[in-house]
C-alpha cells in the first residue's frame, strides 16, 4: 500500500524516539481524498489515538496505521526522506489522493464531496464561486459552505435550493437534509448578473 523508503522508515523512527511517549506510532490518513483539495497527512499517534477501522503495519523501528477510508487513496503512495542544504525533507507522494473513487460502499461524506466537486462546483466556477462540505452531522445532515462569487450573491438561496440541494438529495436519498452556513452578509466578491 504505502512504500515508506528505508531513508523515510530512518527518519521517522529517529522522530519518533524523541517524543517521549513508549508505543507512539504514526497515522497516516487523507483529508477530503477524491477531491482537488486532497491532502495527504501523517500525525503522531499515541497508544489509544489510532482509529477503530485503521490498519496497522510495521516498519524498521516504528508502527504506522493508516486510516481505513484512506487505503483507497493511498494506493501508490510513496514516503521518502531527501536531506538537503536545510537538514532534509519529508515528502509524501500519493498519486491517487484526488483521484474520485466513489461505489456504492463508499462514505457518504465521500460521496458528497465527489458530487459537489464534480457535479456542482463546475457550474458555480462560471460565476467565480464554489461550494464546499464543512460537515456532514450524524443525523446525516450536510453542512455546506459557499465561497467566492457564491459569498453574499443575491441568488444563493436558488442556488441552494434549485441546484446543489435538488442534486445531492436526489443522488443521496441517505442524506435528510442540506444546510448552508456561508454568511452571506459579506458580499466583497459577490457574483452579480450584468
Amino acid at each position: 500500500m504505502i512504500d515508506i523508503t528505508e531513508s523515510g522508515q530512518k527518519y521517522l523512527s529517529e522522530l519518533l524516539a524523541k517524543q517521549d511517549c513508549e508505543g507512539i506510532a504514526i497515522r497516516v490518513f487523507v483529508l477530503d481524498g477524491g477531491t482537488p483539495k486532497a491532502e495527504t497527512c501523517i500525525a503522531f499517534c499515541r497508544p489509544g489515538e489510532e482509529q477503530e477501522d485503521d490498519e496497522a503495519f510495521e516498519y524498521e523501528g516504528f508502527r504506522a496505521f493508516i486510516e481505513g477510508k484512506s487505503k483507497v487513496y493511498l494506493e501508490d503512495a510513496v514516503v521518502d526522506y531527501a536531506k538537503d542544504s536545510m537538514g532534509g525533507q519529508l515528502t509524501i507522494k500519493a498519486p491517487n489522493s484526488r483521484m474520485p473513487k466513489i461505489d456504492d460502499n463508499s462514505p457518504l461524506q465521500d460521496k458528497v464531496n465527489y458530487i459537489l466537486y464534480n457535479q456542482i462546483n463546475p457550474g458555480l466556477q462560471s460565476h467565480g464561486g464554489f461550494v464546499t462540505l464543512e460537515e456532514l452531522t450524524s443525523e446525516n445532515i450536510a453542512v455546506l459552505r459557499f465561497g467566492g462569487g457564491c459569498q453574499g450573491c443575491g441568488m444563493v438561496d436558488v442556488t441552494l435550493k434549485e441546484g446543489v440541494e435538488k442534486t445531492l438529495m436526489d443522488q443521496l436519498p441517505e442524506l435528510s437534509a442540506v444546510k448552508d452556513v456561508t454568511d452571506h452578509s459579506y458580499q466583497e466578491n459577490a457574483y452579480y448578473p450584468q
